[in-house]
């Protein structure tokens, strides 16, 4: 069976083509839920009008869908609480210049 760990590690793998910082990092990915071969992911986006929604959500299932064990994966987008620069790891926060947050 699949682990929340190992979940977390393939969606640090897709980057925020805008930020080129990983949906993780960035502080998206607010809960993950391992049901056997279900995976249920919650997350956010930094505005819930993000016209990368639709890719964003693809992306999730399409990677964490591929992985062994794996054989449903729900994705939900939430906006409470809503996303802030708070948010983000030490790591994105410096890439991005922003590391006095």
């Amino acid at each position: 069976m699949v682990s929340e760990e190992e979940v977390m590690e393939v969606l640090e793998k897709i980057v925020d083509p805008e930020t080129k910082v990983d949906i993780v990092n960035m502080g998206f990915v607010y809960n993950i839920e391992v049901d056997g071969g279900k995976v249920d992911i919650e997350m956010t986006l930094t505005t819930p009008g993000c016209p990368m929604q639709k890719v964003f959500v693809s992306k999730v299932k399409e990677s964490v869908g591929s992985m062994d064990d794996v054989e449903d994966v729900e994705v939900s987008l939430v906006f409470e609480p809503p996303w802030s620069p708070e948010m983000m790891s030490q790591s994105a926060k410096k890439k991005l210049g922003w590391n006095k947050i």
